[in-house]
């Protein structure tokens, strides 16, 4: 089975995202929301310039009904590409009604995977399926297709008794441009008892960009008790940009428990860029017990506050001597955006002692950019043993200081469901 499952994704099985199908043939139907999430794998869809015969499609339409669950993975995977082919959708149609429970469970993915409008009805029909994996894929395969008429059904199966339904048909509903969509995510995240779900509708309301699911998304940040729907909370209030969420991933920031939701709520504050916060991103950037949500701290604080008149936060010139090379790195970036030439003496300290020969070119950017014109300054940096940061060096007193001398930190935590 391993090296089955090998091969059927070396063949792609509609990934969307990193979504794959919730219950393909190679997964038992007892698997939960958690258990997709956990083996999901981005190994993307397999592109061919040529067509299968109409024999080799044929062939690949019986061996749906192979008793060999590897057999029905990689021949539903191989159709899935053949999605402008009426013999594969009407074939795929055809056993979408077959008595087989197997069958109509593969034949759902597969209508999911060429993603043709004409099997929305019998998709909506095979949501009423009695069997839980027919009601994941089909709702799974209406996301895929994204067709409005598919909405409102979606919508009545998040109340599915069974989680990977509600999971499935959450994520589709989520691909649904619409404000009932996101009143119906939003819901869910207040109410489904399943983490799974929540983290799902989380999801939906981000991949929205909908600016009415914040109250939603603001109290899951700040109350849910899962710290997995709290991160993909905080994500997707960086995606709605919405400044009315500012004062929540602050509190989050500063006090949740788990590493990734501060890390993602420090993150989602830079997208907003809301100024107000630029303080305590330094203050974070300065104090937060992990490594890695200082450095995404020092990161906002230079996304927030790029502007000729940014002032530098005390916390972000304290991120100058931290332990992590990653913190000092992305807090000489963040001095180099903000252009403050109150730091000037801050940088010229950090240049010093930094034995890092790339946080030392990050740091004569920074210098450059905050007005540093001292020659002798600039010049001491000519007997660096780093070639590198001698031609940084070479740059700036040649006045060029117009390439960076290496590549903006953009982080971007995303979580999937």
């Amino acid at each position: 089975a391993p090296i089955c499952a090998l091969a059927s994704q070396a063949v792609g099985n509609g990934n969307w995202g990193g979504w794959g199908a919730p219950v393909p043939p190679l997964r038992p139907v007892t698997a939960t929301a958690e258990d997709q999430d956990d083996d999901m794998d981005d190994f993307g869809r397999h592109h061919r310039g040529d067509r299968y015969s109409s024999a080799d499609v044929q062939r690949l339409l019986d061996a749906l009904g192979s008793e060999d669950a590897c057999v029905r993975q990689l021949s539903v995977n191989l159709l899935g590409h053949e999605d402008d082919d009426p013999t594969v959708v009407n074939g795929l149609l055809t056993r979408l009604r077959d008595a087989n429970v197997r069958m109509r469970q593969v034949a759902a993915i597969g209508l999911g995977l060429v993603e043709s409008d004409s099997a929305v009805a019998a998709l909506v029909q095979a949501m009423r399926d009695t069997s839980v994996a027919v009601r994941a894929n089909s709702a799974w395969a209406l996301g895929r297709i994204e067709n409005g008429r598919a909405l409102a059904p979606l919508v009545g199966m998040l109340r599915d008794r069974e989680e990977i339904v509600r999971s499935a048909a959450t994520i589709a509903v989520g691909q649904m441009d619409s404000v009932s969509a996101a009143t119906a995510l939003a819901r869910v995240l207040r109410e489904d008892q399943s983490a799974a779900v929540r983290r799902s509708a989380a999801w939906g309301l981000g991949q929205l960009e909908a600016h009415e699911g914040v109250d939603a998304l603001t109290t899951a940040l700040g109350s849910d008790k899962d710290s997995r729907v709290r991160e993909m909370a905080a994500w997707a209030l960086g995606s709605i940009e919405d400044s009315k969420a500012t004062a929540a991933l602050l509190k989050a920031a500063r006090g949740d428990d788990t590493d990734s939701v501060r890390e993602t709520a420090v993150w989602a504050i830079a997208q907003i860029e809301d100024q107000s916060a630029v303080n305590a991103l330094g203050e974070i950037a300065a104090s937060d017990r992990s490594a890695r949500v200082r450095a995404t701290a020092a990161w906002a604080v230079g996304q927030v506050q790029d502007d000729d008149e940014g002032r530098v936060p005390p916390g972000l010139v304290k991120a100058l001597g931290d332990e992590s090379d990653d913190v000092r790195l992305r807090a000489a970036w963040a001095l180099g955006q903000i252009g403050d030439t109150s730091a000037l003496p801050a940088i010229r300290d950090a240049m010093k002692r930094e034995k890092n020969p790339r946080i030392a070119k990050a740091l004569i950017r920074a210098l450059m950019k905050s007005g540093e014109r001292s020659e002798a300054t600039i010049s001491q940096l000519l007997d660096s043993p780093d070639p590198a940061v001698r031609e940084a060096a070479v740059r700036a007193l040649a006045g060029g200081g117009s390439r960076d001398p290496w590549p903006w930190p953009n982080p971007r935590p995303r979580p999937f469901p």
